[in-house]
């Protein structure tokens, strides 16, 4: 599968919103990540619908919405209606939802349909859901803040989601977020992943467009 790189807005310059869009645009991201917090499921606060939907006038690229939140099936509809193309909750309990269900309801609203994991959770979590879903998200940090290292046992999790894609029609994307710079986008890619999610790496560099580059390998 192609390697797709989606910048992280979260580690964007929020008082130039709309240039930061553009300018990851024109260097070459293939989507937008978006990272929904509510100061619940994890310790900190970023963002909502409003952002999102402002975020939507401003670029036809992709707006991934990864839901870091207690009931994510409550706030679907807000972040359905504010343009997300593709939206990402969370398989663990503390999430207060019901997984399938709101799975489903993504489903029904023609939007691609995402679930996730956090490092201490096990892959069998998500095993009973893989042929309902269009995207894997493996977190190689903890979720909640920018700028940690990466988790390089979580590749255990990227070769087991590969080895299921291989066996079941090769198209479930594989995305990987959290400590993700050029070495550890080979790892991830090598072991399977192809969606890259990157923040600082992108947003804190001179130049976007190489900073994307180098997260595809050249």
């Amino acid at each position: 599968m192609l390697t797709l790189v989606a910048p992280s807005i979260l580690a964007a310059d929020f008082s130039h919103l709309e240039a930061e869009i553009h300018r990851a645009e024109e260097a070459g991201a293939d989507w937008l990540h978006l990272d929904i917090m509510d100061g619940h499921f994890v310790d900190n606060i970023s963002f909502g619908p409003a952002v999102v939907a402002t975020v939507r006038k401003h670029t036809p690229l992709p707006l991934d919405v990864h839901l870091m939140i207690e009931h994510a099936d409550h706030y679907l509809p807000r972040f359905l209606e504010a343009g997300a193309n593709s939206i990402t909750v969370h398989v663990e309990p503390e999430a207060k939802h019901d997984v399938p269900k709101t799975l489903a309801t993504i489903r029904a609203a023609g939007c691609g349909v995402g679930l996730t994991l956090n490092p201490a959770t096990p892959f069998e979590a998500v095993a009973p859901y893989l042929s309902t879903i269009d995207l894997l998200l493996i977190m190689t940090v903890h979720p909640g803040f920018g700028g940690q290292a990466f988790r390089t046992e979580m590749m255990e999790k990227v070769r087991r989601a590969k080895q299921w894609r291989d066996a079941n029609g090769g198209k479930l994307h594989i995305e990987v977020d959290g400590g993700i710079k050029p070495e550890t986008a080979q790892v991830s890619i090598e072991n399977g992943a192809n969606i890259l999610v990157a923040g600082t790496s992108i947003f804190r560099a001179d130049d976007y467009a190489a900073a994307i580059r180098d997260l595809r390998g050249g």
